[in-house]
């Protein structure tokens, strides 16, 4: 791609594709140019790392994040943001889009240097909160997503794009999904076959730990535990790599069961269901994509928040749910879902260093 230089009275100095007539800005040219709030949160949004990288920088040719930034009740226009060198890509009419920081006029010349810094921290702080509310109380992109979450089950937002196909997820999915449906041909004697029951731990050589993760107590929950797994496994296996990921899954299952034992070991019902080993998954996941957002709703309103803030609500409702057990009240494996949720985070701890290393080295290369 050729660029070509142009400076005007409005934008400053931009590069001009002759071509598509798209047009190229740094951002710290935008941060003059178009709000605070706006430019700070297409940023962040670039360096999560969470958006898919399309298109190659015109500058340095390394990967450019593509960042959704405008919501409209039409179309979500998406930015293109090289992280590297600072490059933004605007296509055709989506720099005009924008909002803008307003002009000064001849009143504020005349007011002091304290009144003007307060008068631009009041509108900025009204920017953000508008972009925010905008954001959050934005209604659904499509309308099953609407129907998935009537029934309490939280949407991705902005589903990211992955740079691999996530084999593994999908073939443990699979897995799951056929043990599953050929045991509900005689659930009982299979759950009580099979299922890990935490006083006979030991049964079957302790082939229970495997087999139970493999099995569920119906149709709602697995289809549930399958949604979960697709939805958030992706993107964290696209992350980990395959045997990182395994091994995620594995240890968050088998931690999850010991946790569902120590609980109460004199338990005589057999548990079943991936539950705890998903729950790593999700724990990793918010961790890993904190500004990552889903979709909910609550009294029958859309809300999209951060994956983080629903994390920490659901870690406060497994600790509600272990109250309830120790009462007797529930007979839900909350303990294995804490287990396997500690796994994920530990797991995070673990990797990010590695993975932050390995990105930066890839962007330097």
């Amino acid at each position: 791609m050729t660029l070509r230089k142009q400076k005007s009275p409005a934008s400053g100095l931009t590069w001009v594709c002759p071509s598509c007539h798209g047009r190229a800005l740094t951002l710290e040219l935008l941060r003059h140019i178009v709000p605070q709030p706006v430019v700070n949160r297409l940023w962040q949004r670039a360096r999560s790392g969470q958006y898919a990288t399309i298109r190659r920088c015109p500058a340095c040719n390394r990967p450019m994040a593509e960042v959704p930034i405008i919501a409209t009740e039409d179309k979500t226009t998406h930015l293109d943001v090289c992280t590297g060198c600072h490059f933004i890509w605007f296509d055709t009419q989506e720099f005009e889009a924008l909002p803008r920081i307003p002009a000064k006029s001849p009143a504020s010349e005349a007011l002091p240097q304290e009144a003007k810094e307060a008068a631009a921290l009041a509108q900025l702080e009204i920017l953000r909160q508008k972009s925010a509310t905008m954001d959050t109380l934005a209604p659904p992109d499509h309308w099953w997503q609407l129907a998935i979450a009537i029934i309490g089950i939280p949407v991705e937002h902005n589903d990211t794009p992955l740079r691999n196909r996530p084999i593994v997820t999908w073939s443990l999915a699979a897995v799951i999904a056929i043990v599953s449906l050929a045991a509900m041909t005689n659930l009982k004697a299979a759950v009580e076959d099979w299922g890990l029951i935490p006083v006979e731990f030991g049964r079957h050589f302790g082939l229970t730990f495997i087999t139970s993760f493999f099995l569920h107590g119906g149709l709602f929950h697995l289809i549930g535990n399958l949604y979960f797994l697709v939805v958030f496994g992706d993107n964290t296996e696209d992350v980990l790599g395959k045997r990182r990921f395994l091994l995620l899954v594995a240890t968050a299952a088998v931690v999850g069961d010991v946790a569902h034992i120590l609980a109460d070991p004199r338990v005589t019902i057999p548990c079943v269901g991936a539950s705890g080993g998903i729950s790593g998954i999700l724990a990793y996941y918010c961790l890993r994509f904190p500004t990552a957002r889903v979709g909910f709703v609550w009294w029958f309103r859309w809300f999209r928040l951060p994956v983080g803030i629903l994390f920490a609500l659901w870690v406060l409702s497994q600790i509600f749910d272990a109250v309830w057990i120790s009462a007797g009240f529930t007979e839900v494996a909350v303990f294995a879902h804490l287990g396997g949720a500690a796994v994920g985070v530990l797991f995070w701890w673990w990797t990010r260093r590695a993975i932050s290393a390995g990105a930066l080295q890839q962007e330097t290369s």
